[in-house]
């Protein structure tokens, strides 16, 4: 992959990077993290979809459950933590239920509540995508920002540190992205 460094010019770069404008510091970072967020979600959208067979909603909701015990969260749990309506949310679970990645079960005690949690073809799944999603994490952060905000980022992003958005060890294998040239 390119380094992001050798042609800022390619990077699409949040106004809010320059400072000039009224914003105060904590909001321009604010926007830049929206513009982080943003470029990752759109280059994650076909990755999980080609990878996982799922939507990018339901790739966070995946995400969500792999961080629990086995055990899984509540519905409505779920739901607050993503900042979805419970309605929409119980159309992505049926949506998961049926493709075999998630179940559902009652709570004992509580006839309204439902616990969801992954199942092992869920997890399967998420181990043998973590790698290459990780690495279109990478490298869409490193073109989303400039040198001085990856600096930031790196912080987070352990593996956006070495090499400076190169392929580290987990995007090595990890195919160019379409339109760039290959490692």
């Amino acid at each position: 992959m390119a380094d992001p460094d050798a042609h800022p010019s390619d990077q699409l770069e949040c106004p809010s990077a320059q400072g000039s404008g009224l914003l105060p510091a904590e909001l321009r970072a604010w926007m830049l993290l929206l513009a982080a967020t943003g470029a990752v979600e759109q280059e994650l959208r076909s990755v999980v979809k080609e990878r996982l067979g799922v939507s990018h909603d339901e790739f966070l909701i995946l995400c969500l459950l792999a961080e629990q015990p086995e055990s899984g969260l509540r519905m409505t749990h779920v739901a607050e933590l993503l900042g979805r309506p419970k309605t929409r949310l119980t159309y992505q679970m049926a949506c998961l239920q049926h493709a075999g990645l998630i179940t559902r079960k009652s709570v004992c005690g509580d006839r309204r509540g439902i616990e969801v949690a992954l199942t092992d073809k869920a997890r399967g799944l998420l181990r043998e995508s973590s790698a290459p999603l990780a690495g279109t994490v990478t490298r869409a952060l490193a073109r989303a920002v400039g040198p001085a905000q990856r600096e930031a980022v790196c912080g987070l992003l352990p593996d956006l540190s070495q090499g400076s958005g190169k392929s580290s060890p987990a995007t090595a294998a990890e195919p160019a992205a379409p339109g760039e040239p290959a490692a």
